[in-house]
């Protein structure tokens, strides 16, 4: 079952997303908050799977809380998904630097929001599509201040190949047909990249991959920009 914190100061929305993720048998809406310190005193009541939080909030907004919940060690487990109106170029970034795993629309597909939910649970990162290609087009003209990818020379060969073809945008699954290999040994070669080269989550993996060389802007083509 997938715990997860609801935060909107809006109730109409707030209710709107409770409902649709209510619905569905995995997702249990354990907690609701409509401003930022409130998010995060229930944060650490509750302790959540996921905190999917609207951006603008009293007290402290959704990119603020994304950082306070990274940055608590008894919140470790927790990810974080935002949710916007617009999506900003300087919120998304301000978002991927403060550690969130998901950035959405507030106009999300029902069953996108609950796709999202079910990815960031289960370790990935999810960005809408308008923001993955703001993403992928500011890595390539103007490079994210991520962390520098000192650790790169400490992949392994199959790292490397496992964290080039996530930056290709392929699925745990895709990269287990591709390299011949199970998702369990996938996910153990993203999870020691992401040490090795101190990166929250995969968004932020392909940044470094990108920032580092190790991904060309020639494969742009693979996310279909």
């Amino acid at each position: 079952m997938i715990r997860l914190l609801l935060v909107d100061d809006q109730p109409l929305p707030r209710c709107a997303f409770r409902a649709i993720l209510q619905a569905e048998d995995d997702i249990e809406v354990v907690a609701e908050a409509d401003d930022g310190h409130r998010a995060l005193d229930l944060a650490r009541e509750r302790v959540p799977d996921i905190v999917l939080t609207g951006i603008r909030l009293a007290g402290l907004d959704g990119i603020e809380v994304t950082r306070r919940v990274r940055a608590d060690r008894a919140l470790a487990r927790v990810r974080v998904v935002i949710l916007t109106g617009d999506g900003l170029d300087t919120e998304v970034f301000e978002a991927l630097r403060a550690g969130a795993a998901g950035y959405l629309l507030q106009d999300v597909a029902p069953e996108e929001l609950v796709r999202a939910v079910r990815v960031v649970a289960r370790g990935g990162a999810r960005l809408a599509p308008a923001v993955t290609r703001k993403v992928i087009g500011q890595l390539v003209s103007r490079p994210l201040r991520l962390p520098v990818a000192a650790g790169l020379d400490k992949l392994t060969d199959r790292e490397r190949e496992t964290v080039t073809l996530v930056a290709r945008g392929l699925s745990t699954e895709q990269i287990a047909d591709r390299m011949v290999i199970s998702p369990l040994t996938v996910k153990t070669h993203i999870d020691r990249a992401k040490a090795k080269l101190r990166a929250r989550n995969r968004v932020q993996l392909v940044g470094l991959a990108y920032e580092s060389g190790l991904v060309s802007p020639s494969t742009l083509a693979a996310f279909g920009i």
